[in-house]
């Protein structure tokens, strides 16, 4: 019996709540090698949580928990998730958040009045040195930035490569691109892969970064990718057995 591959998504659309407001409007797209801590941070300003304290519990389409997200370590494909979950976020929320505005009168300020005032969110941020305003995590996520792109810039277009990707199969492929996607953050790699695995044909939510058949084309992170002698395999049953 022929062995039966899993093969998932790099990326997972989900939901998010908090204790203050019920489902958020539209799913939000997340990578799945981001780490917990840095999902905690992409949902502090979202929320209105701090990542430094709140606690991410998933959720299945049942409304039934799955796991506590509490390994900060930990990427977000280690654990169980998939489309149509729900990220549901606890904490003491002492920020004001985009769902609890949606209904109330917006006004406009300056950028000077706004940096005037003393109870703004950016303020608030400042004060406890949170997100972009810490010091030593913006100088960590540099540090993991330029240490993704001097590997990104390793990795040569035209070469042979293996992608390994948690929780999916090895895939086998030739790299076709290397640089930024619209809306993603970091360095990313074009891959044509040997077989119909991947996602697209090289263009993703309307551009174009290479060009390969549909389902051959993946984009992944650089740490996904192993560049060496990897012939391509023959996928082609014989006539006779």
């Amino acid at each position: 019996m022929a062995d039966i591959k899993v093969i998932t998504s790099d990326f997972a659309n989900l939901q998010i709540s908090t204790p203050k407001m019920d489902i958020s409007f539209g799913d939000k797209r997340f990578p799945k090698d981001l780490t917990i801590s840095d999902l905690k941070a992409k949902l502090e300003l979202t929320t209105g949580g701090s990542c430094q304290t709140m606690k991410i519990e998933l959720y299945n389409k049942d409304n039934k928990l799955v796991a506590s997200l509490d390994d900060d370590s930990q990427v977000l494909g280690f654990y169980p998730v998939e489309d149509g979950m729900r990220l549901h976020v606890v904490d003491k929320f002492l920020l004001t958040n985009e769902f609890d505005a949606e209904n109330v009168p917006k006004f406009e300020l300056s950028e000077d009045e706004y940096a005037k005032r003393g109870d703004t969110v950016k303020t608030f941020l400042m004060r406890n040195k949170m997100g972009k305003y810490n010091a030593d995590y913006m100088k960590n996520k540099e540090q993991q930035e330029a240490q993704e792109k001097a590997l990104a810039d390793s990795i040569k277009v035209g070469s042979r490569c293996k992608v390994t990707v948690r929780n999916a199969p090895t895939k086998l492929g030739t790299v076709m691109y290397s640089g930024n996607v619209d809306d993603l953050q970091g360095t990313w790699i074009g891959i044509k892969y040997d077989e119909p695995v991947g996602k697209h044909n090289g263009t993703v939510k309307g551009k174009s970064y290479f060009q390969c058949p549909d389902k051959y084309g993946g984009l992944v992170k650089p740490q996904c990718v192993e560049v060496g002698d990897f012939p391509e395999e023959d996928y082609y049953l014989n006539e006779e057995l």
